[in-house]
């Protein structure tokens, strides 16, 4: 899954996606905090192909976009919007492909607006970037190239306190960053980092009213974080080879950015440090039991504005979660499995 697969609901409740085979799949709280539901088939009935975009917006709709087979050989890209964790999403309604038509071209990446307007990213044939998005009434604007060559596949899309949405994508040597100007706009891009970046370790997330900050694995090894217009930092080694993830979380009364990702060891670590304030350094905590090779790991913030993170294994399905506990720090309880 591209973006973050752990959500919390409009009605409060947490939901997890997970790409099954032909499929995308759902589960979600009974009740916030309480038991889940089994694993329920989202959009319908259309068969998929491969990875799934996952975004949301301030309304705390989820908005899926995937791949479908289209005939021999050709693919297209479909989108479906999730209202609420226990209802039935929406069927998967075609959104076409950025070269009209052909195979797939790339892991998909979603953001969605102040407006709630779905905005779609993949690359295209010619190793760009393409847009297609949402018109505030109702269907979607013709698709446009965002230019760009040697995209690397792992885009991240994000959107701004503001709503404007930004994207990230790496090439080779470096990082090249599109954002809004204006609401509805088409992204320009506005800069491109020279940084040599591992390919499939962005993760943007916003951090104040005016930045973003991306995420992201050097060659070296190191964490970094970037915000367009200043210099990377390195914030600590990377704690395995998989992408990041982060929330801001308030911990003892301080905004803090909390970092989650599956260790070299196959246990899930955690760090945090004061939003945008890298010099104040961060350390890896390891947590909970060893997992399987393809687990992944996504931290939110529930209904009461607790920490919460999961760990969802494609292979065996498998869900555990942790919660932090009502003390000072980043004490976690057990992880449990749902």
């Amino acid at each position: 899954m591209n973006g973050d697969w752990l959500l919390r609901g409009r009605d409060g409740r947490l939901s997890v996606y997970l790409s099954a085979g032909d499929a995308v799949l759902c589960r979600a709280e009974r009740a916030p905090g309480g038991p889940w539901s089994p694993a329920r088939r989202v959009g319908g009935e259309q068969r998929l192909l491969g990875s799934c975009a996952v975004g949301q917006g301030p309304d705390r709709y989820a908005h899926l976009v995937s791949w479908r087979p289209t005939g021999s050989g050709e693919a297209g890209l479909v989108h479906s919007t999730h209202f609420r964790p226990r209802l039935a999403a929406l069927d998967w309604v075609p959104v076409g492909h950025p070269d009209k038509k052909g195979a797939v071209t790339g892991t998909p990446a979603v953001a969605v607006d102040a407006q709630g307007r779905s905005h779609v990213f993949v690359r295209n044939r010619g190793g760009g970037v393409s847009m297609v998005a949402q018109k505030e009434k109702g269907g979607w604007d013709p698709w446009r190239d965002l230019k760009g060559s040697d995209v690397q596949d792992g885009l991240a899309a994000v959107t701004g306190e503001s709503g404007r949405v930004q994207l990230y994508a790496a090439v080779p040597g470096g990082i090249l960053h599109w954002r809004q100007e204006e609401p509805g706009a088409q992204p320009v891009l506005q800069e491109a980092l020279e940084a040599p970046v591992r390919p499939g370790t962005l993760y943007a997330l916003a951090t104040s009213a005016e930045s973003t900050t991306l995420f992201y694995t050097a060659e070296s090894g190191d964490l970094c974080a970037w915000r367009p217009g200043s210099k990377p930092a390195a914030l600590l080694p990377s704690a395995g080879p998989g992408p990041v993830r982060a929330v801001r979380c308030e911990l003892d009364g301080h905004d803090c950015t909390l970092l989650a990702q599956r260790s070299a060891s196959g246990r899930v670590a955690f760090a945090a440090y004061p939003t945008e304030q890298e010099s104040a350094g961060a350390w890896w905590a390891e947590s909970g039991p060893q997992l399987p090779a393809d687990a992944g790991v996504s931290p939110a913030v529930d209904e009461d504005g607790r920490v919460v993170a999961a760990t969802l294994s494609p292979s065996t399905g498998g869900l555990l979660l942790t919660r932090r506990k009502d003390e000072p720090g980043l004490a976690l309880e057990a992880w449990r499995e749902a």
